[in-house]
């Protein structure tokens, strides 16, 4: 089983973007790990393995525009199944 169960990737496009505050903020507020958080003022991708998807994609929305949005379920995958 999986500590953390879903691969959450999306892109947020927006004005004065921080790749360093959005890092910080989404791993002081939501478990998980293997967070990845690049990009520039105006695009940061997010890759992060969670069990609050939800969470994180609210918390980047807030941010700018987001899209490119991937989900997958990590154990599904382990199981040889779709994810």
């Amino acid at each position: 089983m999986q500590e953390f169960r879903y691969d959450t990737q999306l892109l947020i496009e927006g004005k004065a973007l921080d790749e360093s505050d959005i890092y910080d903020y989404i791993a002081e507020n939501f478990e998980g790990d293997c967070l990845i958080a690049v990009g520039d003022e105006t695009l940061v991708k997010i890759h992060y393995h969670t069990n609050e998807p939800w969470d994180v994609v609210k918390y980047c929305a807030s941010l700018g525009d987001i899209f490119d949005i991937v989900i997958e379920n990590m154990e599904r995958q382990a199981n040889g199944l779709p994810g």
